[in-house]
């Protein structure tokens, strides 16, 4: 094992598992209780992984005054059981396996609230992978990817270097503002070109491509 292992962070919802059905099934349901117009399948996928409060904001239109109503409908249908509508990605099991094996550490670091991230990683069975996990405050306070991977550095200060593994352009802007390369997920929600556009190092169509991929940044 590596005196100085690499530092490993994960993106949770479009990276480690799909959990568009739930995101979907509870942002239609606010939507609903707001009175906007039922939302597009673009739309859906876009709330997959930028902070609940922007995604409203931006996506959906949401006025500023009525983003905590739309959060506060959102979460009472989320925790409900739609917070569990998820599945684990094929080969995603045997990469963290591969990947702790190697010597590596891994982390989460979500913009989802924390203590939700965490009891999807205990219902899939992937907790016991990460040394650590971070992810958004419920007040909104703590919620952009920047924040949380900041979280997830100063938490593991020994392990050098660190990538994001990620589906989303905020999660490769949310590396870059700690000088760190981020590894695209292509098999999440993001549109076509969205993470080369947004400055991966490189981005990867299966979970198996991971390594590799790591090996390669490596030199």
């Amino acid at each position: 094992m590596p005196d100085d292992p690499r530092l490993v962070l994960f993106d949770l919802d479009g990276t480690l598992v799909d959990s568009t059905p739930g995101i979907a099934a509870s942002v239609r349901v606010a939507a609903a209780e707001l009175g906007l117009p039922e939302p597009t399948p673009a739309q859906l996928r876009d709330m997959v992984g930028p902070p609940l409060q922007d995604g409203f904001a931006t996506v959906l239109g949401v006025p500023p005054a009525d983003v905590d109503r739309a959060v506060a409908a959102y979460r009472a249908h989320y925790t409900a059981g739609a917070l569990l509508d998820v599945a684990v990605y094929d080969g995603i099991p045997e990469l963290l396996a591969t990947l702790r094996d190697g010597g590596a550490t891994l982390a989460v670091a979500t913009s989802k609230p924390e203590v939700f991230a965490v009891r999807v990683l205990e219902a899939t069975g992937l907790r016991a992978a990460f040394a650590s996990v971070h992810g958004a405050t419920l007040d909104g306070a703590v919620r952009h990817k920047d924040q949380v991977v900041a979280a997830a550095l100063g938490a593991h200060p020994a392990a050098r270097p660190a990538v994001l593994v990620g589906d989303r352009a905020q999660d490769v802007l949310g590396a870059a503002a700690h000088g760190l390369a981020c590894v695209g997920a292509g098999w999440g929600p993001g549109g076509p070109g969205e993470l080369e556009g947004a400055g991966a190092a490189v981005v990867v169509a299966t979970p198996g491509e991971v390594p590799a991929a790591l090996a390669a940044l490596d030199g």
